[in-house]
């Protein structure tokens, strides 16, 4: 995988080595303990900071993430770019999936843990979010510069020519082209905007192709698999040159596409504050690490720091 992939590491590495001298021996505490909530305001007090998030930063707003504890099994291992690339039948599989679910991210309001970054991003202290989302709940909320790594479902995209639609207009043609669904019908919901149906729904399902040239669509999103493009690293990279602390929110870092900013800041000596709930792979890379509900605890730091 090069420079720009999407990859999922299975398990968080440890292999911190020459950067360790960066850690200090207080990067496991959780937000229960006082000291560790002082700790990350003197951290971020003071210095420009760089937001990095992750599908943790949405659950509160009804949005399941890949790892926790209710994800569904098939959210775990979620579409490959090459299998709806290369079949059709995946691609039926992938929209009427993704017909059931996308009212539930549609319909999404950004939670607090959106509106305190928005809050601080207006008050100059944080620099921008640079985001693994793709549900545009940081736009709503009410930032301005966003960074989205994996693109956003808000848009489609033609395989062929390249004509973008919006997913609200797909969704109203979808609706028509199969009268008899209900978009309510799933009960399991994935991240990433589709949601768990039975093989023999998906049979009868109709897809819809591209207006302009009647091509394949996609959601314009970075599957699994799939490269991000070089000029949204390359924004992010510019965006995360500006960072005095690196503030990771709601990603276990299991992507390599989030975890490479978390390590270039430990190579460069930048300070890194995580805020998740469970482990995340650049735990031992940390200055502080603070466990608890992002939709809690961020509006607190918000206040503290403003």
């Amino acid at each position: 995988m090069g420079e720009y992939g999407k990859e999922v590491y299975g398990q968080p590495r440890r292999d911190g080595h020459a950067m360790q001298s960066f850690v200090p021996t207080s990067a496991a505490i959780t937000v229960a303990n006082s000291a560790a909530w002082s700790d990350l305001l003197a951290l971020l007090r003071g210095r420009r900071i760089v937001a990095l998030t992750g599908a943790g930063c949405s659950t509160e707003s009804g949005i399941p993430d890949y790892r926790g504890a209710g994800t569904v099994r098939r959210a775990r291992n979620p579409i490959q770019f090459r299998e709806y690339l290369g079949s059709d039948a995946m691609r039926q599989r992938y929209w009427a999936r993704s017909f059931t679910g996308w009212t539930r991210v549609a319909h999404a309001e950004p939670n607090g843990a959106h509106r305190a970054l928005a809050e601080l991003e207006r008050a100059g202290v944080v620099g921008g979010i640079i985001t693994q989302n793709v549900d545009r709940l940081h736009h709503a909320a009410g930032s301005r510069r966003v960074i989205e790594l994996h693109g956003a479902l808000e848009e489609v995209v033609c395989l062929r020519c390249g004509a973008m639609e919006s997913r609200r207009e797909l969704q109203a043609r979808l609706r028509s082209l199969n009268p008899q669904w209900r978009e309510e019908v799933a009960v399991e919901h994935a991240p990433d905007g589709d949601a768990e149906l039975d093989a023999p729904m998906i049979a009868d399902f109709r897809i819809a192709h591209c207006r302009v040239c009647h091509g394949d669509l996609k959601p314009n999103v970075v599957f699994f698999g799939e490269n991000v493009a070089k000029p949204t690293v390359d924004k992010a990279w510019a965006l995360f040159d500006e960072a005095e602390v690196l503030l990771v929110a709601g990603s276990s870092l299991a992507v390599f596409s989030g975890f490479r900013f978390v390590r270039r800041a430990a190579e460069r000596g930048i300070p890194i504050a995580i805020v998740n709930i469970g482990p995340t792979r650049g735990d031992n890379l940390a200055s502080i690490r603070v466990e608890g509900r992002l939709g809690t605890l961020l509006p607190a730091l918000s206040s503290a720091l403003l």
